[in-house]
């Protein structure tokens, strides 16, 4: 590229040029195999560390025992170090006298008395045996007779409860092999060897750097229309999980000069570059037309057959590797695992990480986009005959989804569904994956929280999933969750919930909350009003006024939908999937009014009109009832606990 690239405000056909340089998109495979052509082979380098500081590290070469372990014959248990022979006859009913030596052997201690035949010597767990001895009797199987004479009454075999020289790790013998990866285990076995040195791969130092005019680092304040870098942290955490010496160097504004001289100084002293940001086709985005001028042979993918993830930009810099992640957090975690690790491990002298992948079952069908490899993210479950792999991603920008997710499965590019039933591998974002205690799939609801976090505080893991009371009711019927909580009202009988229940299914009564319209206070169309329905009517009589719907399958949407009838006013179309969600599409001028429960209201400031006292209840699958997480779960619902600490937050226990 030429040198004026670096002016930051370039023409605008220019612009328009560089936006445009990955519309030319590879197919995963495609990019994968040419990055790490462009990468490999190359030699892993290696150093020298104390073992307690390898941990996570490979092996950069065999290890040979240096000496036998035991280094000498020892006792298993507390006892006398004897003579086998001596004891032929001895039973309990024929007790064999045998005389004390004066010594008694402890751990550390050095024999000096030799075993003669018709003696024995006390000996503790793991002191040397005595010259002259073959076995060990166990105390409990002795009576003392005088201060110098004891009786045995078991006969003993050559070698028992003795651990010989070398019975476990012999000299010379091949201890652990080039490419182990340093745990726990691994560090105890060298201790045993008395090896205070070894030789390990190095850890591929990765420099970390987000971008973007919008981000502000954590414990910063938050300024208005900017958001949090979280993508920085993940990245760094990942980079360490996963073999890498993470440095992370801030977020650098979306500008080109600031940002080149950042990139330049991180491969001056880093091994890998990661940027999160920058790689799209905005015109702010300038990450990917820095990278062609930092080395040979610079970009080799940007555009990727990706769903979420087609920004994904590859690059070696004079034999680095440069990767530019999209901004979304999901996304960039997406193409993090599927594309980033496996290089990184192989940098880091690692194996592919075959603990992190699980086989799961889709309870559902899951559409696709032919032509691009689709990632989702999943919660595992646990079902009937196995693991289910519960869909439960919110979009690419989606952070929150990952508290919820245990990982993600991939669908292939030249696929358009994936059927319900279908087994299917699920990587792990961690290998100690853990499967909720408690499965909860339904209605969004804030006094859930309330309820929970006992129980989380006891150390079960709850896991709750928000797809509306419909949805709810659809997994709790599949049996792939303990509770639905739903709030349901059948019109013909004018009762909530039970009508709603199949067989395996049963009601538990959860509280009572009120549902309303909410809207900026000081709002003259809806201030002094004290009628949803007249309210609905004011925000109708005003075509400016924009309101914010919910998703289909909530109960609210139910409520919503007899409010308006055929209406179809501004912003119907709006749908999020909670009433948080709600409270802040009002309160943040992106709609004028809408439907949410009281609590999350008065938690948002903002003006609350009551429509109907509905029943959040719960949905109980029959045949999970036993299970340990929802018998606590009961135990908490009715505590006198949770009833204050929801009465508290503007619910209403029953």
């Amino acid at each position: 590229m030429s040198s004026d690239m670096t002016n930051t405000n370039l023409p605008k056909n220019r612009a328009n040029v560089e936006q445009d340089q990955f519309l030319t998109t590879l197919s995963r495979e495609d990019a994968l195999k040419r990055f790490e052509a462009a990468l490999f082979p190359r030699a892993v380098p290696g150093e020298v560390r104390a073992p307690s500081d390898a941990l996570g590290c490979a092996l950069a070469e065999d290890i040979t025992a240096p000496i036998d372990v035991p280094p000498f014959d020892r006792s298993n248990v507390d006892g006398f170090a004897v003579r086998s022979a001596d004891l032929v006859s001895a039973g309990e009913a024929s007790p064999v006298r045998v005389m004390l030596n004066d010594e008694v052997i402890a751990c550390g201690t050095a024999p000096t008395r030799p075993v003669l035949s018709g003696t024995v010597t006390a000996i503790a767990t793991g002191g040397p045996l005595p010259r002259g001895a073959d076995a060990i009797v166990m105390v409990e199987h002795t009576q003392p007779v005088g201060p110098r004479a004891i009786e045995i009454r078991r006969a003993a075999s050559p070698g028992q409860f003795v651990s010989y020289a070398g019975s476990d790790i012999a000299r010379g013998e091949a201890l652990l092999r080039a490419g182990t990866v340093i745990g726990s285990r691994e560090i105890g076995m060298l201790a045993a060897c008395g090896i205070a040195q070894v030789s390990v791969a190095r850890r591929p130092r990765v420099a970390i750097i987000s971008t973007g005019d919008e981000l502000v680092q954590p414990g910063e304040r938050l300024r208005s229309a900017a958001i949090y870098d979280s993508n920085g942290a993940i990245v760094t955490a990942a980079v360490s999980e996963n073999g890498g010496e993470a440095v992370f160097l801030g977020a650098i504004p979306d500008d080109e000069e600031k940002l080149e001289a950042a990139m330049r100084e991180a491969l001056e002293t880093c091994d890998m570059l990661v940027l999160s940001g920058g790689t799209s086709k905005g015109a702010g985005d300038v990450s990917h037309r820095i990278v062609g001028r930092l080395g040979q042979p610079g970009i080799i993918a940007h555009g990727i057959a990706l769903k979420p993830g087609k920004p994904l930009c590859l690059a070696v810099c004079d034999g680095k590797p440069v990767v530019i992640l999209p901004g979304f957090p999901t996304s960039a975690m997406f193409t993090f695992h599927d594309m980033v690790v496996p290089v990184l491990r192989r940098m880091a002298g690692l194996p592919p990480r075959s603990d992190a992948k699980v086989t799961a079952r889709i309870p559902m069908r899951i559409a696709s986009e032919l032509g691009r490899t689709e990632f989702v993210m999943v919660s595992l479950v646990e079902g009937a005959d196995g693991l289910i792999a519960y869909p439960t991603g919110k979009g690419s920008g989606a952070i929150t989804s990952f508290a919820q997710a245990d990982g993600f499965l991939r669908i292939d590019a030249l696929a358009d569904q994936m059927p319900a039933g279908t087994k299917v591998e699920v990587t792990l974002f961690t290998p100690r994956v853990r499967v909720p205690d408690l499965m909860i799939v339904g209605s969004h609801c804030t006094g859930l929280d309330l309820v929970t976090a006992p129980l989380a505080r006891a150390g079960l893991l709850v896991r709750s999933i928000a797809v509306g009371s419909l949805g709810g009711l659809a997994a709790a019927k599949r049996g792939e969750c303990d509770f639905a909580p739903i709030h349901l009202l059948d019109e013909t009988t004018g009762i909530y919930n039970a009508p709603f229940l199949d067989d395996g299914l049963e009601l538990v009564q959860g509280w009572r909350r009120m549902q309303g319209i909410v809207f900026r206070l000081g709002d003259a169309r809806f201030e002094g009003l004290n009628n949803a329905q007249d309210a609905v009517h004011a925000a109708l009589a005003d075509p400016s006024c924009v309101m914010v719907n919910r998703n289909q399958g909530a109960g609210t949407r139910v409520l919503i939908g007899r409010l308006l009838g055929d209406a179809r006013p501004e912003g119907y179309w709006n749908q999020p999937r909670s009433h948080n969600a709600v409270a802040a599409a009002v309160g943040q001028h992106r709609a004028d009014w809408g439907v949410t429960i009281a609590p999350v209201a008065r938690a948002a400031n903002l003006g609350f009109i009551a429509l109907a006292e509905e029943h959040y209840d719960f949905a109980l699958v029959t045949a999970r009832k036993q299970r340990p997480g929802v018998q606590a779960f009961l135990k908490a619902l009715v505590s006198e606990q949770s009833r204050a600490a929801l009465k508290l937050a503007g619910f209403r226990p029953v």
